[in-house]
C-alpha cells in the first residue's frame, strides 16, 4: 500500500475524525466472518499480499498498483497470483488461482507519492474457477457515499495477514467524482480492500482502499471510485480474455446507516 503524505487541504476542509468510529475487529472465528468470507488475501506471487473481494463467482476486485511489482514497476504475471476467500488462522474457505488481470485502462503506474495515483486504482482479476459455495457470497456494488455517511472496510493488513479485520463504522470525511476520503484505519497489505456502506442491512461495495495518507498529523484512506471505473474494467477484461465471466449486480442508493455484520 502506498502511503501519501499530501497536502490533503486542497481537497477538502480540516475536519476531526469522529468520535465514534469504530476499532478494528479481528475475524478469527467462523461465526465472526459469517458473510465475509468473499473478502479474501491475495497472495501476489512472493511479493507480498493485497485485499481482494468477490463481485461475481469468478471475479476479485482489487487495487490496480496490487498487479505491478513495487520494486521493478513491472506487471506481475496474474497465474502467479493465489486468492484465499476468507483466510484465517492458515485456513481459506476456498483458493483459487488466477488465470487473467486487468487494470483500468486509464490507471498508470508510476514512482512517487501522488495524488492523482488514486484515480482510477482499480483492477479486475478473474479466478481459473468461480467459486460456487453457500458461504461465500459475492458482494453487490452499490451508488459512491456522500461526505458524512458511514462506512465500514474489511481488510488485511502487514500486522493482520493472517485473518480479516472489520472496523464496522468510519466516515467519508470528504468525496469527489474520482475518489473518497475516509476515516477508516488501513494499513500496507490492505490495500485492494472494499469499502462497504448499508442499504436495508446488506453490505454493498461502495470503492476500493488504494492508500493511507495523513491529514493534521492523523491517518486517513483513500479510495477509488467505483461505478464509471468499474464498468471500464469489465469492458477492459472483455476485450482482453473474452470467456465469460461472472454477472455483477450494481444496485443504487449505497445510503448512510449504521454498519452492521450481516
Amino acid at each position: 500500500m502506498k502511503r501519501l503524505s499530501l497536502a490533503l487541504a486542497l481537497i477538502l476542509a480540516a475536519l476531526p475524525l469522529r468520535a465514534d468510529d469504530a476499532r478494528l475487529r479481528s475475524l478469527m472465528t467462523g461465526d465472526d466472518s459469517r458473510g465475509w468470507d468473499a473478502v479474501g488475501r491475495l497472495n501476489l506471487g512472493r511479493k507480498g499480499f493485497c485485499t481482494g473481494a468477490l463481485i461475481a463467482p469468478d471475479l476479485v476486485l482489487t487495487a490496480g498498483h496490487c498487479l505491478f511489482d513495487k520494486d521493478t514497476g513491472a506487471r506481475i504475471d496474474p497465474t502467479t497470483i493465489e486468492f484465499l476467500a476468507g483466510w484465517r488462522n492458515g485456513r481459506a474457505a476456498a483458493y483459487r488461482g488466477v488465470s487473467a488481470a486487468v487494470a483500468h485502462p486509464d490507471y498508470v503506474y508510476a514512482g512517487g507519492e501522488r495524488l492523482d495515483r488514486v484515480t482510477h486504482d482499480l483492477a479486475l482479476l478473474r479466478l481459473d474457477r468461480p467459486i460456487h459455495l453457500p458461504s461465500i457470497q459475492p458482494f453487490d456494488i452499490a451508488d459512491q457515499p456522500g461526505t458524512g455517511d458511514s462506512v465500514g472496510v474489511v481488510s488485511y493488513a502487514r500486522d493482520r495477514a493472517d485473518a480479516p479485520s472489520l472496523q464496522e463504522v468510519c466516515e467519508v470525511l470528504n468525496q469527489r467524482p474520482e475518489m473518497l476520503v475516509l476515516s477508516c484505519d488501513v494499513d500496507f497489505g490492505a490495500s485492494g480492500s472494499p469499502v462497504f456502506s448499508l442499504a436495508g442491512g446488506v453490505p454493498r461495495v461502495v470503492s476500493v482502499v488504494s492508500a493511507k495518507a495523513e491529514l493534521g498529523g492523523r491517518n486517513v484512506a483513500l479510495g477509488t471510485a467505483l461505478r464509471a471505473p468499474l464498468q471500464d474494467l469489465q469492458a477492459e477484461m472483455a476485450l482482453s480474455s473474452p470467456r465469460r465471466t461472472g454477472k455483477v449486480r450494481v444496485l443504487s442508493g449505497g445510503g448512510a446507516g449504521t454498519f452492521i455484520k450481516p
